[in-house]
C-alpha cells in the first residue's frame, strides 16, 4: 500500500468540507470568518482525520460517514497551531510554507479565530447530519473525549507545560537534571501532541459504537504514535529540510526541552522508532476489518519515517 498516496486522497476530502463548515456558520463576522478560514486551507497531512476514518471502517463503517467529525477534531487541532504561533507562545512567523495568521490578521483577530475554531468544532460535530448507523449516544461519546483530550485535563496543560520548560536545559545538564527532564518532556508530549491524536481513533471507535475492549486498545495505539509523531518533530526541527517543513524551526530559538535537545538526535531517532513498534501490538488486539487496521500500521509507520 502506498500510505502517502492514501493520506494524500483522505486528506483531500477533508480539504473540500473544512471551508463549507466556516461558511455554514451564517452571521459569523466576515472578517472573522476569512481570519478561520485561511489556517484551515493551508492543507497539511490531516492526520488526525485520517486516523479518525480509519479508526472507524474498522467497524464497518465508510469515513465519509463521520466527514463533519473529522473535520470537527482538525479545526481543534487547527485552532491550537493559530495559538502556538503567537508571539506571546512559540512566535512562528511560518506555519506550512505560509505567513502565519496573525502576521496576516493581526494579534488580536488571529486570538478570535483560534477561540472560534475550538467553538464552532463543537458545532460541527453535533450539528451535523450522520447517517443512521452513527447513534447520538456514539456523536455524544465523540464529543465528550474531543473536550477532555483538547482541555485542561490534555493538550492545553501539555502547551502550559512547554512554555514553562523554555530555558530548561541552560547550563550544564546533570544526570539529575536529564532525569527530571525526561519527566517534564514526557509529560508536554503525551499531552501537547499526543492526546489529540488519541482523539481521532477513540473519536472513530466511538463513533461507529465499538466495543469498550476494542476502543481502549485503539487508545493506546494512538497515544504511542502520537509519542512517536512528537519525538520524531522534535528530530525533523533540528536536521528538517524548512522548506519541506513549512516552518521556521523555533525549538533551538525558544530553547525549548525537546528529545533532540535531551538527548541528541540519534537516541531521539532510536525512541520514536521503539514508540512506534510498541504501538503495533496494542493495534493488534482490536477486533474488527483488516484492512483498515492495516492502514493504520501503515500510518504508524509513516509517522516514523515521515520528512516533513
Amino acid at each position: 500500500m502506498d500510505i502517502e498516496k492514501y493520506i494524500k486522497a483522505r486528506a483531500l476530502a477533508v480539504n473540500a468540507a473544512l471551508p463549507r463548515f466556516v461558511r455554514a456558520l451564517s452571521g459569523a463576522d466576515p472578517r472573522l470568518a476569512a481570519a478561520m478560514t485561511y489556517p484551515l486551507a493551508a492543507g497539511g497531512k490531516r492526520l488526525r482525520p485520517v486516523l479518525m476514518g480509519a479508526a472507524y471502517e474498522i467497524f464497518g463503517g465508510k469515513a465519509k460517514d463521520i466527514l463533519p467529525a473529522a473535520c470537527a477534531l482538525e479545526m481543534v487541532h487547527t485552532y491550537s497551531l493559530v495559538h502556538d504561533d503567537l508571539p506571546a507562545m512559540d512566535d512562528d512567523d511560518l506555519r506550512r510554507g505560509r505567513p502565519t495568521t496573525h502576521k496576516v490578521y493581526g494579534e488580536a483577530e488571529a486570538i478570535l479565530a483560534g477561540d472560534a475554531l475550538l467553538t464552532d468544532a463543537f458545532t460541527t460535530l453535533l450539528s451535523a447530519r450522520y447517517p443512521a448507523r452513527v447513534k447520538p449516544a456514539g456523536v455524544l461519546a465523540a464529543a465528550r473525549i474531543m473536550a477532555a483530550r483538547a482541555g485542561a485535563r490534555g493538550m492545553v496543560s501539555g502547551q502550559a507545560a512547554d512554555l514553562a520548560a523554555e530555558g530548561f536545559l541552560k547550563g550544564k545538564v546533570t544526570p539529575a537534571r536529564r532525569r527530571a527532564g525526561l519527566k517534564l518532556l514526557s509529560y508536554i508530549h503525551l499531552h501537547k501532541t499526543a492526546d489529540l491524536i488519541t482523539a481521532a481513533v477513540e473519536m472513530g471507535a466511538a463513533l461507529a459504537g465499538a466495543p469498550a475492549r476494542d476502543l481502549a486498545a485503539l487508545s493506546a495505539f494512538g497515544r504511542d504514535i502520537g509519542l512517536c509523531f512528537q519525538v520524531a518533530d522534535d528530530v525533523l526541527d533540528v536536521v528538517g529540510d524548512k522548506k519541506k517543513l513549512g516552518k521556521s524551526g523555533s525549538d533551538a530559538r525558544n530553547r525549548k526541552l525537546t528529545y533532540a535537545s535531551l538527548f541528541g538526535v540519534e537516541e531521539a531517532r532510536r525512541r520514536a522508532e521503539g514508540l512506534m513498534r510498541r504501538a503495533l501490538p496494542a493495534l493488534a488486539r482490536v477486533r474488527g476489518a483488516a484492512r483498515p487496521k492495516a492502514v493504520l500500521a501503515e500510518i504508524a509507520g509513516f509517522v516514523y519515517r515521515r520528512d516533513n
